[in-house]
């Protein structure tokens, strides 16, 4: 009961802003110095409750995160530029600060860049990423080679034996997470969730545990929408510890061809319904920005599945992708990729729920991992609901096909490939058994949660790897 306790008050902390007017003034003026030093007062005062010092704590903790991301100085960020650029200077870093091509942040008087500032740079700009091509020569992305390739012979397949789940593939999947030599003392208990498949998708079947390197382990139950397999290891001097799990599933593609005339009206007063076309603050917020956004793309459009597409073709040509903060030090998604014009896969999943659920379309996040041949990687995208059709999945990030044929197109919206594999069908809910401390990820599970009993273990802690085998299945 403890832990479950603890990580609701996790839930609720991420959900909440701080009610300290003067702390918020110092964090959004970038004197994160003082605010650590605000927040040690407020703590030793004795005058808090538990949960105002926990939340306090974590409030420190995402400054700590926050600077780990912003790590780069303009001479680093030129470095990188110089290669396309090779006389920019100082004069060209504030043009791209200022038409959001270049982000940064200023901490404690100085000018830091996100860490994968440059590198976004050439996907974010459209002048920088034409530049690119000038001086590395076009390259179209061997992700897009595949699909323009595989998508068309999902559907000829599909179309051909006229069954929704087609070209199945067995995956042997061996997950490791290798913890820092010394990262806690000689003997520490080190805690470890690893991610581990859902039941309950047509599309994804068969999951088997082939191995696990310990003698004791926790699968939760699949009604646990963020799932795990939980053990435990002693960490041993100068010795890196190690979390290694191995496991067989078999996913199918699935297709689906929708008529928009044969969608039928929602029942609004359903509990399904009112669940996922509701706000959930912090990331999912009908904003002034959100319903203008919303009114700019869909106009006086009135069909939901019309709707939808119009908000995924939108998001599709106007957010490219690009290398992400990590999502804990974010206070809202949905509007900072408004407000940055690009985004990560789940940073564009969550604003495109956001406009689908705002114009009364069920929508949920689903999760896990990409397994494509030499794609392997963490990867977010959800489903939407369409009465007389059910949940369909659609992977924003994805987004368009470049074909002309309007299926292949629109493939992502409404269709999936077999090499999504589903961990998760929420995000920010709570890991099993329950993390004491606050996760290293607040809103997504794919790589795990490391703690042990002096606190939690941070992605700079450790290092994963998915080795992926590829079968047809029996």
């Amino acid at each position: 009961m403890k832990y479950f306790l603890l990580s609701i008050l996790m839930t609720l902390l991420i959900e909440a802003q701080t009610r300290y007017p003067e702390l918020n003034r110092l964090i959004n003026s970038g004197e994160f110095k003082k605010a650590s030093e605000l927040i040690d007062e407020k703590i030793n005062s004795g005058n808090l409750s538990y949960k105002e010092i926990f939340d306090l704590q974590f409030e420190k903790e995402r400054l700590d995160r926050i600077r780990k991301d912003f790590n780069k100085t303009a001479d680093d960020v030129l470095k990188f530029i110089r290669k396309y650029y090779p006389n920019a200077d100082e004069r060209d870093l504030k043009k791209w600060e200022d038409d959001g091509s270049l982000e940064y942040k200023v901490i404690d008087g100085k000018k830091w860049y996100f860490a994968r500032a440059a590198s976004n740079l050439f996907r974010i700009n459209k002048e920088a990423k034409k530049q690119k091509e000038i001086v590395d020569g076009y390259k179209k992305d061997a992700l897009d080679e595949f699909l323009e390739q595989y998508v068309p012979e999902v559907l000829e397949e599909s179309a051909n034996s006229q069954e929704s789940l087609v070209k199945p593939i067995t995956f042997r999947l061996n997950y490791t997470v290798t913890l820092n030599a010394n990262a806690v003392p000689h003997g520490e208990v080190v805690r470890c969730w690893l991610p581990y498949p859902r039941e309950g998708h047509n599309r994804q079947q068969n999951i088997k545990l082939l191995a696990v390197n310990s003698d004791e382990y926790i699968i939760a139950s699949n009604d646990n929408l963020q799932r795990t397999i939980y053990f435990e290891k002693v960490a041993q001097k100068d010795q890196p510890t190690v979390f290694n799990i191995a496991i067989e599933v078999t996913n199918f593609a699935e297709v689906n061809f929708i008529e928009p005339n044969l969608i039928k009206p929602y029942n609004k007063n359903s509990g399904l319904y009112k669940t996922f076309t509701a706000e959930r603050p912090p990331h999912i917020v009908f904003s002034d920005k959100i319903k203008k956004l919303s009114k700019e793309i869909v106009g006086d459009e009135s069909n939901p599945y019309l709707i939808a597409k119009k908000i995924f073709t939108w998001i599709s040509t106007n957010i490219p992708w690009a290398g992400a903060r990590e999502y804990s030090t974010i206070e809202n998604i949905s509007e900072y990729c408004i407000d940055r014009k690009h985004g990560d896969c789940g940073i564009k999943t969550l604003l495109f729920m956001t406009l689908c659920r705002y114009n009364g379309i069920p929508a949920k996040w689903q999760s896990g991992w990409m397994l494509h041949p030499g794609e392997v990687n963490l990867h977010d995208w959800c489903e939407i609901y369409f009465e007389g059709y059910g949940w369909l999945p659609v992977d924003q990030s994805f987004g368009l096909v470049d074909s002309e044929i309007e299926d292949e197109k629109y493939f992502f919206f409404g269709s999936i490939d077999s090499y999504h594999l589903i961990i998760n069908d929420d995000y920010s809910t709570p890991l099993f058994p329950a993390k004491i401390f606050p996760r290293s990820e607040t809103v997504d599970f794919q790589r795990g949660e490391l703690e042990w009993r002096g606190g939690n273990l941070y992605f700079d802690k450790w290092d994963y790897h998915m080795d992926v085998e590829y079968t047809k299945p029996k």
